[in-house]
């Protein structure tokens, strides 16, 4: 699936899923936008002082940066990016709009 990488559609829903494109420090990729603990908005995370984890702003787990940069191949292009989600080929999709936290939004 192709979405933007900022604005109006930059978020894509898979299954119900969100996922957002991220770019910090450490490199750009396309990550889920909720917490895998909790459900809480993981788009609006603000890096942790050593830079290589993400902490979630409902409930300050940290999740790492090199395991949401491993989850989901995708290549950018421009203002796009093409991404392989999980889950069946027939799955519901559509685009939407998430906030990202200014340590993702690059």
């Amino acid at each position: 699936m192709t979405f933007s990488v900022a604005g109006r559609n930059n978020c894509a829903v898979v299954a119900g899923e969100p996922y957002v494109y991220a770019r910090t420090d450490e490199g750009c990729f396309v990550m889920r936008a909720r917490c895998p603990h909790r459900g809480g908005p993981l788009h609006l995370a603000e890096l942790a002082p050593e830079r290589n984890r993400l902490v979630c702003p409902w409930h300050e787990r940290r999740t790492s940066l090199t395991r949401l940069r491993q989850e989901i191949p995708a290549v950018r292009s421009g203002d796009t990016v093409t991404a392989v989600f999980p889950g069946r080929p027939d799955a519901g999709v559509s685009l939407g709009h998430r906030p990202l936290s200014v340590d993702l939004a690059g």
